[in-house]
């Protein structure tokens, strides 16, 4: 079974875009607004949502499914 592709909030011209496996699934004006959509669609797919600063650098990952690398415990 393929994994799931992550939900990449980023940059996009004068606004904001999610995009998943490389296609764009919203658009938005605002960073904030891209991000809730984002979150809802990576809840919604399972999967790792990954937001990006204006930069276009990682600046923040949540996961929402199978987490490929789970904190580790010491207890």
């Amino acid at each position: 079974m393929a994994s799931k592709k992550p939900v990449h909030t980023v940059p996009n011209g004068n606004g904001w875009a999610n995009k998943q496996g490389g296609k764009t699934i919203s658009t938005h004006h605002t960073k904030a607004n891209a991000e809730t959509e984002g979150r809802r669609q990576a809840k919604r797919s399972e999967t790792e949502h990954v937001i990006h600063k204006i930069n276009g650098r990682i600046g923040e990952k949540n996961s929402y499914g199978n987490d490929p690398c789970p904190p580790k415990d010491k207890n």
